[in-house]
């Protein structure tokens, strides 16, 4: 489980240090920074994938992901005495990303590169440095291993500290060209975790989405980004998972309420039965919400667990009555993994913080993402 994430310097987040639970809330009003958090807890993910630099060009590349504001926000500034402006700059431009779990801890560190005159692709971010270590908090006394320029180093199984690389370019991670399973297993071991994390975002819900269309099913315990897999997941669920845990929550959501997977000719179809109605709906009728509501319920009951789960904006589409039982279903899934929701509904952060939940409110102070009252939280960078 994460118990810490930080973020320097991407988009309005200057600087933002906070503990996480096993079920951890962001909310806030538009324009707060709810999107600038998830996307920088997916670009950290990324990372583990190799897709870290290419994932920042599809923003608009490093500039235009970079904390826009000053350096630093004096006191006068936030009260109004002061005109905001830009200062001498005492630290370089990066953009840092980090988190600390219950065994290892990771950072990295993207800055401006070099201007090359023999490569087109100048504006691509350089990987400046990264630090993977044992604990809460990095410190020369526990990291074991260590990317500064193009060098890796990293402690050998005697405990002396080694040059393992010595030409990594500035476009690739050790997390992903530096793990070895015999000298740096433990990288390799945080490396797959951060690729099993999984993100759901806004699920396509209209005429033409994956998840309305009947497909060729093959066993499915994690739901795919898009949905398209719905039917084969809700089967998998059926025949492997929590079976009686999935018809309570269709029961819960939609009282009296059937789901039920066929094989039309080789494809799986979803149809669902409703109180009242003398046929079943096949997918492609189902309301935009109801259809919603299923994709979220096969990504929660997933026979196989992630160790992060994190759901942006999951009210969208739904109906006030259905954010109680997907409170409900958030919850107990958060049993079995560490589920992050990002939301602006205000019914379902409060269903989630009478379960339990830690909820963090994000406002603006002077165009920076920030939240009230949190307390400072231990935390260090690895250094270039």
């Amino acid at each position: 489980m994460i118990h810490t994430l930080a973020i320097s310097g991407y988009r309005s987040i200057r600087h933002l240090t906070l503990p996480l639970e096993r079920l951890t809330v962001i909310t806030g009003r538009n324009g707060t920074g709810k999107s600038s958090f998830y996307r920088a807890l997916r670009l950290l993910a990324e990372v583990a994938q190799g897709r870290v630099i290419s994932s920042l060009a599809a923003e608009g590349g490093l500039q235009s992901t970079l904390w826009a504001g000053p350096e630093q926000i004096s006191r006068e500034m936030r009260d109004g005495t002061r005109e905001i402006q830009g200062t001498m700059r005492k630290n370089r431009v990066s953009l840092k990303l980090g988190f600390a779990s219950e065994d290892y801890g990771y950072a990295i560190d993207l800055g401006l590169p070099v201007i090359s005159s023999g490569s087109m692709f100048s504006l691509d971010p350089e990987i400046k440095a990264e630090a993977v270590w044992a604990g809460e908090v990095l410190s020369r006394r526990n990291v074991f291993a260590q990317r500064s320029g193009p060098a890796v180093t990293a402690l050998d199984l005697a405990g002396r500290r080694q040059t393992v690389v010595t030409n990594l370019p500035p476009y690739e991670s050790m997390m992903t060209h530096a793990a070895d399973p015999r000298e740096l297993a433990e990288l390799l071991v945080l490396r797959e975790r951060m690729r099993g994390w999984r993100f759901y975002d806004h699920f396509r819900t209209d005429v033409e989405a994956p998840a309305r269309m009947s497909r060729v099913g093959t066993r499915t315990p994690v739901l795919s980004a898009d949905g398209a897999d719905l039917a084969a997941a809700l089967q998998t669920i059926v025949e492997i998972g929590d079976r009686e845990a999935l018809n309570r929550a269709i029961d819960d959501a939609f009282p009296k309420a059937t789901v039920r997977i066929v094989d039309t000719g080789g494809k799986l179809e979803l149809l669902m039965s409703q109180h009242g109605l003398l046929r079943s709906l096949h997918a492609a009728e189902l309301s935009d919400g109801t259809l919603r509501y299923l994709l979220l319920l096969a990504a929660l009951l997933t026979p196989r667990p992630p160790g992060l789960m994190v759901l942006n904006e999951p009210e969208t589409s739904l109906h006030p009555d259905l954010l109680g039982p997907l409170a409900r279903l958030i919850a107990n899934a958060s049993a079995k993994c560490q589920i992050v929701v990002v939301t602006h509904a205000r019914a379902l952060v409060e269903e989630l913080q009478a379960a339990g939940a830690l909820t963090y409110e994000l406002a603006k102070s002077c165009g920076e993402t920030a939240i009230e009252d949190l307390k400072p939280v231990s935390w260090a960078w690895p250094s270039r």
